[in-house]
């Protein structure tokens, strides 16, 4: 049994359902004291909902007076994990690690407790190796990902960003490949904005419409014409902009009434080629075409990011080549990860991962030899980013 997963392994067994973290974050902390690193932890939210957040940072003993001298590299993850969904579906218990035909099975195995444990073994090779290497190394871990996603890496960045802490690159260990590590890297994401439309009408009884005004009638149209919208036609990072209805109401549950409103919740994924103001200015045109009674709430719950080519990326793709032969597809595809946070105090946010087939899943697992690949691909971009910094210093 390799070092990866034994420590996969001990995550998985803690269950770790969003907000709690089961002890995993404890469990990193104590991992890595040994090599240096200075654990803080900021914990956050209302009793009901506590969060677990950790920072941990390690600088070289002869940058400890000077630690602007060198650059910070940060891995970020989530150690909590969706529920599991009715245990009885499961072929092995969640939360009882089990490996069977070369996968080991339980919740969170790629999702991401995996990537954490490569990640963690990752530094603790490079460090056995290379103990002097001019880069300050730090963990960012977080119990709320998988949630409201409130009070963990949002707030971490916050209290980050109002010390003076200078991030330069950061590497986020969700899920990314298709088949296998490395064939993908997300180096951006979209942004998400979500809104509720309420249309107002006048309640009344089927038999009389004249004594009421339909809300759904009302909105058929213009939902119709919202529906069909070409919004944007994206660009060379980003693909063209999304409007999806995620929930409709109407209704009082009688057969023979008329409903006094009619609710939709909905959300564009946009990318840079339109802004949050440019979407909701044109959605309202069209309720106001369409002369809809009508309150809309706006959330934004996350604006797109890009990593443009440089040295994390650099560093990330000869490392991916040299583990495994691939030149990895760059994506901004896909859902909001922590990313957007990160990408708010640190100019080089990217996502590299295990492949994401089972994620969320009964029976959720990772192929053993994608464990120990991921871990490799991990070492080795710690590898390159310590030549390039080397390398900095001799010019």
């Amino acid at each position: 049994m390799t070092t990866t997963r034994r420590l996969a392994e001990a995550l998985i067994a803690r269950p770790s359902v969003t907000p709690t973290d089961g002890g995993c974050i404890d469990l990193i902390a104590e991992r890595l004291a040994p090599l240096g690193f200075e654990p803080e932890f900021i914990d956050r939210g209302p009793p009901e909902w506590r969060v677990r957040n950790l920072w941990s940072k390690r600088v070289p003993a002869q940058y400890q007076q000077a630690p602007q001298a060198i650059e910070t590299i940060v891995f970020a993850g989530h150690v909590d994990v969706v529920p599991t969904g009715p245990v009885e579906a499961w072929t092995s218990p969640p939360f009882t690690p089990t490996e069977r035909a070369g996968r080991l099975y339980g919740r969170g195995a790629s999702d991401m407790k995996g990537a954490i444990a490569a990640f963690v073994v990752a530094l603790e090779e490079f460090l056995a190796a290379r103990p002097e290497a001019p880069l300050a190394l730090a963990l960012l871990l977080t119990s709320d990902e998988e949630g409201r996603a409130l009070d963990g890496t949002r707030v971490v960045c916050e209290w980050l960003a109002a010390r003076g802490e200078r991030l330069h690159a950061c590497i986020v260990g969700e899920p990314t490949a298709q088949r296998h590590s490395g064939d993908m890297v997300k180096n951006g994401r979209r942004g998400s904005l979500s809104g509720r439309l309420v249309v107002r009408g006048v309640q009344g009884h089927v038999a009389y419409p004249h004594l009421a005004r339909n809300p759904i009638h009302q909105l058929a149209p213009a939902l119709a014409e919202l529906a069909a919208t070409t919004w944007d036609a994206g660009n060379a990072h980003f693909q063209p902009t999304g409007w999806q209805v995620s929930n409709l109401h109407a209704g009082t549950g009688a057969g023979n009434v008329i409903p006094g409103q009619a609710v939709v919740d909905f959300n564009f994924r946009y990318g840079t080629a339109s802004t949050p103001a440019s979407l909701q200015a044109r959605l309202q045109a069209v309720l106001q075409r369409h002369g809809l009674d009508h309150t809309l709430e706006w959330t934004l719950g996350a604006e797109p990011f890009l990593t443009p080519p440089g040295s994390l990326l650099d560093a990330v793709q000869a490392a991916i080549a040299a583990e495994t032969g691939l030149q990895p597809e760059l994506s901004t595809t896909g859902g909001t990860s922590d990313g957007r946070f990160l990408a708010r105090i640190c100019p080089q946010v990217i996502e590299l991962g295990s492949p994401n087939a089972s994620i969320h899943q009964i029976d959720e697992h990772i192929e053993l030899a994608e464990l120990e690949r991921l871990k490799n691909i991990y070492r080795r971009v710690l590898e390159q980013l310590a030549a390039q910094a080397r390398v900095a210093q001799l010019r």
